[in-house]
């Protein structure tokens, strides 16, 4: 037999025609991913709000694209900041040591965010900024590695801890919008200077140029009219203008701000070149779902309709440009959200829901009393950061008192308090294997995360005292899909549920290099 024959005879045994064989040898890689986070992305209001949609966004997402109808995030809590990592990694914050928007510096005790780095200043912005936090790489460096820095890879996000997140350690260049400038900005980590399309952009069009005369009104009647929310009565209109020291942190939780990220991402393709050779480029997107303020859903139901449906509109308006320019037989586009509701807590007591308050301060130095009573005088907590309370190492090796048998006796006496749920040691959660506390383990990072965590009760507030900061206990669950589109996608939906780690294993095998270097999760398809 000879080898032409042999080679068909084989084809036939696999169920594979000689056609698709030559198909599948000149099926390249995507020459562009467009990675996007959705933040705060909801399943319930995506599809509450389909009939006021436009054709080419959500809805052709749902009708030619792979989706996934349930994600999740194997970890608890979830924030931006740990949700994108996870995106970015394709692990939890055990390993990509993103724990969450901020941690506590152990030592010097005070609360910093998770790409603060005083050694890169800001451009346009005086924030500082790196991705020095992330322990691991992203699907972006792995893309650079595979290519030899070929691929340009570039990261744009109404803030910056998903903006610098998302790019990863070696993107060409991250951009977010500064909270009190207005302007686009970045960090001398991408650029010594500005790049001049984005000069001339905050020249004409950033967002402090035109602030003054924005108002955001509901983008069509139907908006308007629509109530999705008819059990608290009727849709009211609204019309928000923005001004005070914080009318650029109110305008990026603004419907508005979903088109500030498309023109971007549009002038970024252009100036770029990203997607137009055979060498795969990447851009990471950040839009945003969240409520306005993040007031309570009770205090801007229209106003959340309409954030829909402006973002509905800016991913059509995206998804038009890359087909006209690039192909969408090129383009892989994989969109999901970050797994959590920011909205403001609810009064349960208003309601008599049980509730309650749990003072962590307080907590602290009845802490230190009860410690100090067994092991003899000492400020044996250090401080408190959420609901994390860090224990002083220094007093406890000078006294010779084992971290372990610190932490227990703490434990058993946090457990007995009230609107306290569970408790866990550091050693707990580096140790146990146990199914009930794995979403916790996920989520704890021994050189980020105190040595003591309380889970408070569903309903009760944490409350730190010194910072005032609060954060209120919930188990609910906020479902939202997994979108796959484009480079030849088949439509098909799935329901089994679906961790968030498997998407950038997913996005690796489409562009054929290996997965980040933490990452074990196996690929979707």
């Amino acid at each position: 037999m000879t080898n032409k024959y042999f080679y068909i005879t084989l084809l036939a045994l696999l169920g594979i025609t000689p056609e698709a064989a030559a198909q599948g040898d000149n099926n390249s890689a995507p020459r562009l991913i467009v990675n996007i986070a959705i933040d705060q992305l909801r399943s319930d209001y995506l599809e509450a709000f389909l009939p006021l949609y436009k054709e080419a966004g959500f809805k052709r997402f749902l009708n030619e694209g792979t989706v996934y109808i349930n994600g999740t995030y194997p970890f608890a809590p979830v924030d931006r900041a740990s949700a994108v990592a996870a995106l970015a990694t394709g692990v939890t914050p055990y390993y990509n040591s993103i724990i969450g928007r901020r941690w506590l510096n152990r030592e010097t005790l005070r609360p910093i965010g998770c790409v603060d780095d005083a050694r890169y200043p800001g451009l346009f912005t005086s924030d500082n900024a790196s991705p020095a936090g992330i322990s691991t790489s992203t699907i972006a460096d792995e893309l650079k590695v595979a290519t030899n820095g070929k691929a340009i890879v570039y990261s744009i996000a109404p803030y910056r801890d998903a903006a610098v997140i998302f790019g990863g350690h070696a993107a060409d260049g991250a951009l977010w919008i500064d909270d009190y400038y207005g302007q686009w900005c970045s960090s001398q980590y991408y650029f010594a200077t500005i790049p001049s399309w984005v000069y001339v952009y905050n020249g004409s069009k950033a967002p402090n140029m035109r602030i003054d005369n924005m108002a955001w009104e509901p983008f069509s009647p139907e908006v308007g009219k629509y109530n999705y929310f008819s059990q608290t009565g009727e849709a009211k209109p609204f019309k928000h203008k923005f001004s005070g020291d914080r009318r650029f942190g109110e305008f990026k939780t603004s419907g508005l701000i979903n088109a500030e990220v498309t023109d971007m991402a549009q002038l970024c393709l252009a100036n770029n070149g990203l997607g137009l050779d055979r060498v795969t480029d990447m851009l990471c997107l950040t839009y945003y779902a969240g409520s306005y303020k993040q007031e309570t859903m009770t205090n801007c139901q229209t106003e959340q309709q309409d954030t829909y449906v402006r973002l509905d509109f800016e991913l059509g308006r995206l998804i038009n440009y890359i087909e006209k320019n690039i192909g969408l037989e090129h383009v892989l586009f994989v969109i999901t959200g970050t797994g959590y509701s920011d909205d403001l807590p609810t009064d349960y007591d208003k309601y008599r829901v049980p509730s309650g308050t749990f003072y962590m301060s307080r907590t602290a130095g009845l802490l230190n009393m009860y410690l100090g009573a067994i092991y003899g005088q000492g400020n044996y907590v250090e401080s408190t950061f959420r609901n994390q309370f860090f224990l002083n190492h220094k007093l406890l090796e000078t006294k010779r008192i084992s971290i372990s048998d610190a932490t227990c006796r703490a434990q058993e006496m946090l457990a007995m308090m009230s609107g306290v749920r569970n408790v866990y040691t550091s050693l707990q959660l580096l140790t146990g294997q146990d199914q009930q506390i794995q979403k916790i383990r996920n989520c704890y990072n021994p050189d980020r995360c105190g040595d003591i965590v309380i889970e408070a009760a569903p309903g009760w507030k944490v409350l730190n005292e010194d910072t005032h900061e609060s954060e209120l206990s919930t188990t609910s669950y906020t479902q939202f899909p997994i979108f796959i589109f484009g480079a030849n996608t088949r439509p098909q939906k799935i329901d089994a549920p679906v961790s968030t780690t498997r998407i950038a294993p997913t996005i690796a095998r489409f562009i054929r290099i290996r997965a980040p270097n933490a990452c074990s999760s196996a690929p979707l398809f």
